[in-house]
């Protein structure tokens, strides 16, 4: 596979790449990369987790990288998930790699890691201390909306160092390619900024969209806090669809969804079509009584845009589309935990589990 397909293939999902020139130059120079993507282990995975990852995966390991799945336990530890109880966030842990499976991720071909594992070591607390003499308390604070907070929010001293403790697993774990959400951006560039400090090599980052929750955009003060409270959350019901919903539950979130009418920005049923959607099926089908045009479908997002911004696609047909095709997603997913001994304990086990933040 040449450099060109290899980079596009990155491009096909990331929304931002610093730097698409040092990600040319990595290809040429290195047919195997190795790149990460990290997951404090926490409440039930909705499709974001499941499908959305699962895609841009087969993309990356298609262009020849190797990928490292982080499991990042003490992040969600000092992050107060699932109440800071280490042994259910382990569990959970054990569940996200099940959710995985499910998706169609074939973990042989892919290294799961633990935070608990990697930080087992004094090399790696020993980078943590150089890279915190590099970073000043108020480029860290700044730093800390990674963990889902906000600017100015009250936070813990253990809280404080889980920045520093993002930075070290990229050059711990000698990654290549950040490949995280756009909100996690403020590690990422501060990691670059301390490699050009310490002479370290520099990572590259690759972030993907953010998928915003049924509700739709949350305005907030800032940009960054907007998207925070906009995105999709595990611990959010009302603004998540889970890899486990039947399809009545994915038809009733959906039927309650935010989607204005010829509105394409903020509307999260053009987006999940967009991003999830197209991304995993030939075509969108969208059935309708022939009086209103009769059953139709979109296999391009821009063929359903421009027929949705148009009103020629009334809100409640691309609602009905939106649910069958995420359907046909889920069912394999939800039918693994069905049948699967180990897979079906752990879910019915952190359903269980309190969510905290």
């Amino acid at each position: 596979m040449d450099v060109d397909t290899k980079v596009q293939l990155i491009k096909d999902f990331a929304e931002e790449i610093v730097t698409e020139d040092e990600l040319r130059d990595l290809f040429q120079t290195n047919d195997h990369p190795v790149a990460y993507d990290g997951f404090e282990p926490s409440g039930i995975a909705p499709v974001h987790f499941g499908l959305l990852r699962a895609t841009n995966l087969r993309n990356m390991l298609k262009s020849g990288v190797k990928f490292k799945l982080y499991l990042a336990d003490y992040f969600a530890f000092v992050n107060n998930k699932l109440g800071g109880d280490l042994d259910n966030i382990r569990i959970a842990g054990e569940y996200f790699i099940e959710v995985w499976k499910a998706c169609g991720i074939d973990t042989n071909k892919v290294e799961i890691i633990w935070a608990k594992d990697l930080m087992d070591d004094i090399d790696y607390w020993d980078k943590t201390l150089r890279i915190s003499r590099e970073v000043s308390l108020e480029r860290n604070l700044r730093a800390t909306t990674i963990m889902g907070r906000k600017l100015g929010e009250k936070l813990s001293m253990g809280q404080l160092f889980y920045p520093m403790m993002q930075v070290t697993d990229i050059f711990k774990m000698d990654i290549d390619i950040c490949q995280l959400g756009m909100d996690q951006r403020r590690a990422n560039i501060l990691a670059r900024e301390v490699a050009d400090k310490l002479k370290w090599k520099k990572p590259i980052a690759a972030h993907h969209h953010i998928i915003m929750g049924l509700q739709g955009i949350q305005k907030r003060e800032s940009k960054e806090e907007t998207l925070i409270a906009s995105k999709m959350s595990k611990s959010d019901p009302k603004s998540a669809i889970y890899m486990h919903d039947s399809y009545d539950e994915i038809k009733r979130k959906i039927s309650s969804a935010y989607c204005p009418s010829k509105i394409e920005d903020g509307n999260p049923l053009l987006e999940y079509s967009k991003y999830i959607l197209l991304k995993n099926l030939k075509a969108i089908k969208i059935e309708r009584p022939a009086k209103f045009g009769g059953d139709i479908e979109f296999t391009n997002y821009e063929e359903l845009r421009n027929y949705y911004v148009k009103g020629d696609l009334h809100p409640a047909d691309l609602k009905n589309g939106v649910s069958d095709a995420f359907e046909a997603l889920i069912k394999p997913a939800r039918e693994y935990f069905e049948k699967n001994k180990k897979a079906k304990e752990l879910y019915e086990t952190v359903k269980q589990f309190k969510i905290t933040r």
